[in-house]
């Protein structure tokens, strides 16, 4: 499963993009029927694209390709995603290393600069927009919904969406743990020793910082306050229930790991290779300890489609990315309004956590987002990691 990365993406080595990647190709389909439906007449500035939604895709299909990158099938449904938009679109994709972090895909960007394998739109993490914004990689594009997204899921100046966004939950194989735990506070009982999987290293990645901002939550912290987050997961430690093994797929399908601390939408894609490996999957948001997060989108400066860049935001902020999104158990930014006119059906809705806590959820500012990950670079390591 991809990782949020949130270490500065000088230290990380250069891809090789072009060997990594996946193509998928526009072709006439039944859906593709109605996806020449779904295409607004909207008005929207997408600049020398066009002045409607409509005039973009005309200028997206003409260009006929988009080169993206780190867009996992499995993650958010993103296989469903690029189908619907080649699909409605024409556009042919090619995802370049699936499993990229963010701090990957903005290494793309300054590796592949100008050149035509460069990243055309990215998928990252909160951690990450003001860098693409003060390295100059984020363009300016509001896409016709612009006014149904939420104010703390866009960029006021259109450098940036976050499409989609999920909370941190407990996956459990339920044909190993018999007894399921479903809170923060349940998981440093004796009968989980040594099941309990924090996926990656919070000082790095993004699952494991948000697992421990929900643990803070859990135990008297905040948003301002990550400290008691990280006294849990050395608890959690001393007790010998943490193991140190990452959250992947394979390690979930070989029993390995048990008990998984990753993002909702992480898991439905897994349920069924976890059934046919002989095992039942469930997965709970604790009720103690409730945080999530998004990942935001920008169109990339000097893409070289650029209309089919900003076509494929818009595609992700329309009804048709976000009822992709849903099935994959994301929840996408417009939910609210899909909501509201009656676009999410039961089937859908029973793929996300409970309205009432999709209701309660607030975001950290980018600051409380900075400053909790400083102190993890210091207390991180003496309380948890170097023990």
């Amino acid at each position: 499963m991809r990782r949020l990365l949130i270490l500065a993406p000088t230290t990380l080595t250069v891809l090789a993009l072009a060997a990594c990647g996946s193509t998928a190709s526009a072709s006439p389909s039944a859906s593709a029927t109605a996806g020449s439906d779904a295409i607004s007449t909207a008005a929207v500035d997408a600049g020398s694209c066009g002045s409607t939604v409509a005039e973009l895709a005309a200028s997206a299909k003409k260009e006929g390709a988009i080169n993206l990158i780190a867009l996992p099938d499995t993650w958010a449904n993103y296989k469903g995603v690029l189908a619907s938009y080649t699909d409605i679109y024409g556009v042919k994709t090619t995802v370049a290393n699936p499993d990229a972090s963010s701090a990957d895909e903005v290494t793309a960007i300054t590796t592949l600069r100008g050149q035509a394998g460069q990243p055309e739109v990215v998928d990252v993490g909160p951690s990450f927009t003001s860098q693409l914004i003060s390295q100059g990689y984020a363009d300016t594009f509001k896409p016709s919904t612009w006014d149904q997204i939420p104010a703390d899921l866009k960029d006021p100046n259109g450098k940036w969406v976050g499409a989609y966004y999920g909370l941190m939950s407990i996956g459990v194989n339920t044909t190993l743990v018999k007894d399921a735990p479903t809170t923060w506070a349940d998981l440093l009982k004796p009968e989980y020793k040594g099941q309990v999987t924090l996926n990656g290293d919070p000082r790095e990645a993004g699952a494991a910082f948000a697992a421990v901002m929900a643990a803070s939550l859990a135990n008297g912290g905040s948003f301002d306050d990550i400290t008691p987050g990280i006294a849990y997961f050395a608890k959690l430690k001393a007790e010998g229930n943490l193991q140190t093994v990452d959250v992947t797929e394979a390690n979930l399908l070989s029993g390995e790991v048990p008990i998984a601390l990753d993002w909702t939408y992480n898991f439905p894609a897994v349920e069924k290779s976890m059934k046919d490996a002989g095992f039942d999957l469930t997965s709970t948001v604790p009720s103690d300890g409730v945080y999530a997060s998004y990942y935001a989108q920008s169109v990339v400066t000097q893409a070289a489609h650029p209309c089919a860049a900003k076509a494929f935001v818009e595609h992700l902020t329309s009804d048709a990315g976000a009822l992709a999104y849903l099935e994959g158990g994301a929840i996408p930014a417009r939910y609210a309004t899909l909501v509201k006119e009656g676009k999410v059906s039961a089937d859908l809705a029973a793929k996300l956590p409970d309205a009432k806590t999709i209701a309660g959820i607030t975001f950290p500012t980018q600051a409380q987002i900075d400053a909790a990950k400083a102190v993890l670079a210091t207390q991180w390591g003496p309380q948890v990691a170097d023990k």
